[in-house]
C-alpha cells in the first residue's frame, strides 16, 4: 500500500508541477498580451481622435468659408445699394429738371 501511496503522491506532484509550469507560462504571456492590446487600443484611439480632429477642422473651415462668403455678399450688397442710390438720385434730378423745364 505504501508503494501505491507513493505512486499517487508522485502523480499528484507531477500534475502540480504541470499546473505550476502552465501558470508560469500564462503569467509570462499575460503582460505581453496586455502590452500588445494596449498598443492596439492606443493606435485605434489615436486614429479615431485624428479623424475626429480632421472632421472638426473641416467643419470649422467650412464655417469660416461660409462666413467669408456671407461677408463678401453683404459687402457686394452694400456696394450695389450705394450704386443704386446714386443712380436713383441722378434719375430724380433728371426728372426734376425735365419737369421744371416743361413748366
Amino acid at each position: 500500500m505504501n508503494e501505491e501511496r507513493i505512486k499517487q503522491l508522485k502523480e499528484i506532484e507531477k500534475n502540480a508541477q504541470s499546473l505550476y509550469e502552465a501558470a508560469v507560462q500564462e503569467a509570462q504571456r499575460l503582460p505581453q498580451q496586455a502590452e500588445t492590446e494596449a498598443r492596439d487600443l492606443l493606435k485605434t484611439s489615436h486614429s479615431k481622435a485624428q479623424a475626429e480632429a480632421e472632421r472638426i477642422l473641416s467643419a470649422a473651415k467650412d464655417q469660416s468659408e461660409d462666413d467669408q462668403m456671407i461677408k463678401q455678399a453683404e459687402e457686394d450688397a452694400k456696394r450695389k445699394e450705394a450704386l443704386a442710390m446714386n443712380h436713383f438720385d441722378r434719375a430724380v434730378n433728371y426728372v426734376l429738371h425735365r419737369v421744371a423745364g416743361r413748366q
